[in-house]
C-alpha cells in the first residue's frame, strides 16, 4: 500500500545479520477504525493528521507499505531483578524507519499479532492499555522528557482475552531506535561477543559517530547510556513519574522513556507508592527508581563487559551516574522552587528540599498540585499562600516550611511575578492522572473517543493555565483510589 513516506522507508536494523531479528508479516485485524492520531507526531515524519488517517489499513497492521521489511526484534533481559533469558518483540513488529533532518525514526506496530518471540502470549494489545500508552506517550514529550512517540491509535472488535474478553488495538509508536539493554544483554548470556560486537558497533555508528574515534569507545558507550539514563530518572522524579516495570528489556540505549504499561503519575505523595499491582515487593516503587535506574546500568556494564574489557574502564563509566543524576535532579529541584544555585547556599538547599518532601509526605500532599501552587507564595507576605497551604492537613508544619523558604527567596533577584512565571514553565498544571485515562477508556470502549481528543489537546500544553480546562488539573475523586493498574495488558 503506497504511503507519502515510500521513498525514504527503510530498515536499518533489518540490515543486521538473521539471528537479530524475524522477517514476519502483522496479522491483520477485522474491521478496523481510527481511534486517534498525534498530529504533532506525524509531522516529525513529514506526514499531517488526513495523511496518517489515509493509513489506517497500515496503521492497523492490515497492509503493509511499499519498500518495507517488518521484523520482530530478539533481545533479553532481567525481569524484576530475575534473569528472564529470552524475550523478545512479542507483540510489536518493526515497520522500518524514516529519514527525517532530525535523524532516522523508526515505526513500530504495537498489538500486530504473535512473533516467535510471543511465548504464551497472542501477540495483541487491548485497548485500554493502548489507550494509555497513545496518551502517555505524547504527553511525557510536551513534558520536555525524552520519550517513544504514539503516531496513531486503531481499534478492532476482535475479542482478546485478558482478565476479561476484550477488543483489540494497535498502537503505532516512534522512536530513533527500540535497541534496549537487553539487545546487548542477550548476546552476552549466550556467550556470542561476535553478535554483540555487531550491535555495539551499529548502535555507536548510527546514534554516537564521534565515539568511533574513541580510543575505549565501548566503555564511552556505557559512559553515555549510564549519562542517559542517570538524567531521565531525575526528569521522571521531577514530573513524580512512575514507570512501573523497569526491567532491563524495557530500558533505552538512547535513554528514551520506552514502553508505557502499568505507569502513574504521582499524586498523594509518598516516596514508597507503587504504581504496579504486580510489583509486590515494591522494586519499582517511586524512591526506588533512581537506584534501579543505576542497577539496570550495571547489568548493561556486564553485558559489554567483553568489549570492554577493562573493569577499571567500566567502573569509571558507571560511577558518572550518581553525580549525573545529583546534579540534574538539584537543577530541576532550584527551578520547580523558583531558586537560582548559588553555591554558597547549596547544603541549605538540599536541607530545604529535604525538608519540603518530608512535609509533602506526612501530609500525603498532591505533587503535581503542590508545586504549581507554589509559584503563588509570595516572598514578604502571606496573602498568596492559600492554595498550597489548603493541600495541607497540619498547616502548621507548611507554614514553619513556608518560613524557611521566604527566608530562601530573600537571596533572589526575581520578584514574585518572574519567579511565579519561571516556575510555572517548569511545574506543570496537567499530568495523564490514571483517572483522566479511566474516563477516557471507558468513553472509548463505547466507542466514543471525544475524551482522548480532547485529553491530548489539553496534555500538549501541560504547562499552560487553559481555564477552560481547569477540571482536568483538580485533585482527583474518590473513586480514583481504586484504581489498580498491572503488566496483566
Amino acid at each position: 500500500m503506497p504511503l507519502p513516506l515510500d521513498h525514504t522507508l527503510d530498515n536499518s536494523y533489518a540490515a543486521l545479520p538473521p539471528a537479530f531479528y524475524t522477517r514476519l508479516m502483522p496479522t491483520p485485524l477485522p474491521a478496523p477504525y481510527l481511534v486517534a492520531v498525534s498530529d504533532q507526531a506525524a509531522e516529525l515524519i513529514g506526514l499531517n493528521a488526513e495523511q496518517v488517517a489515509a493509513g489506517l489499513q497500515v496503521w492497523i497492521g492490515n497492509a503493509v507499505p511499499q519498500g518495507a521489511t517488518p521484523l520482530a526484534a530478539v533481545y533479553s533481559g532481567h525481569q524484576f531483578g530475575v534473569w528472564a533469558g529470552q524475550l523478545g518483540d512479542g507483540r510489536a513488529i518493526l515497520l522500518g524507519d524514516v529519514a527525517t533532518a532530525a535523524g532516522p525514526m523508526e515505526l513500530q506496530w504495537k498489538g500486530a499479532g504473535q512473533t516467535p518471540y510471543s511465548r504464551m502470549g497472542d501477540g495483541r494489545a487491548v485497548l485500554r492499555s493502548s489507550i494509555r500508552e497513545f496518551l502517555c506517550s505524547e504527553a511525557m514529550a510536551a513534558l520536555g522528557i525524552p520519550t517513544s512517540r504514539a503516531l496513531a491509535l486503531s481499534g478492532s472488535d476482535q475479542g482478546v482475552m485478558r482478565e476479561t474478553v476484550e477488543t483489540a488495538a494497535v498502537v503505532v509508536r516512534m522512536a530513533p531506535s527500540f535497541v534496549r539493554f537487553g539487545s546487548f544483554e542477550h548476546w552476552y548470556y549466550r556467550k556470542q561477543p561476535e553478535q554483540l560486537k555487531i550491535l555495539a558497533d551499529y548502535v555507536i555508528a548510527r546514534f554516537f559517530p564521534t565515539l568511533q574515534k574513541h580510543e575505549h569507545p565501548y566503555a564511552a558507550l556505557l559512559q553515555e547510556v549510564t549519562e542517559r539514563t542517570a538524567r531521565l530518572m531525575a526528569q521522571w522524579q521531577s514530573v513524580g513519574f512512575m514507570h512501573g516495570v523497569m526491567n532491563t528489556d524495557n530500558m533505552s540505549i538512547l535513554g528514551l522513556t520506552l514502553d508505557y504499561g502499568p505507569f502513574g503519575f504521582m499524586e498523594s505523595f509518598d516516596p514508597g507508592h507503587i504504581c504496579n499491582h504486580t510489583d509486590q515487593h515494591g522494586r519499582y516503587s517511586y524512591a526506588n527508581q533512581p537506584e534501579i535506574g543505576h542497577w539496570n546500568c550495571y547489568a548493561l556494564a556486564q553485558a559489554l563487559m567483553p568489549l570492554i574489557d577493562d573493569v577499571p574502564l567500566a567502573q569509571g563509566a558507571l560511577d558518572r551516574y550518581q553525580p549525573v543524576f545529583a546534579a540534574e535532579m538539584e537543577r530541576l529541584l532550584h527551578a520547580k522552587l523558583g531558586l537560582s544555585q548559588l553555591p554558597e547556599h547549596a547544603e541549605a538547599d538540599r536541607a530545604l528540599f529535604d525538608a519540603m518532601f518530608g512535609v509533602m509526605e506526612a501530609n500525603a500532599v498532591d505533587f503535581t498540585l503542590f508545586f504549581r501552587q507554589l509559584s503563588q507564595l509570595k516572598r514578604a507576605d502571606t496573602s498568596g499562600d492559600s492554595a498550597v497551604r489548603d493541600l495541607f492537613i497540619d498547616r502548621e508544619a507548611f507554614d514553619r516550611w513556608a518560613a524557611q523558604y521566604r527566608s530562601r527567596l530573600q537571596h533572589e533577584a526575581a520578584d514574585d511575578g518572574e519567579r511565579a512565571a519561571a516556575m510555572n514553565r517548569v511545574n506543570p498544571k496537567y499530568v495523564l492522572r490514571n483517572y483522566l485515562a479511566q474516563v477516557a477508556i471507558e468513553k472509548a470502549q463505547n466507542k466514543d473517543f471525544s475524551e482522548i481528543h480532547r485529553l491530548l489537546s489539553v496534555l500538549r500544553h501541560p504547562y499552560d493555565e487553559q481555564p477552560e480546562h481547569a477540571a482536568y488539573a483538580a485533585l482527583p475523586p474518590d473513586w480514583a483510589s481504586h484504581l489498580e493498574v498491572s503488566c496483566s495488558s
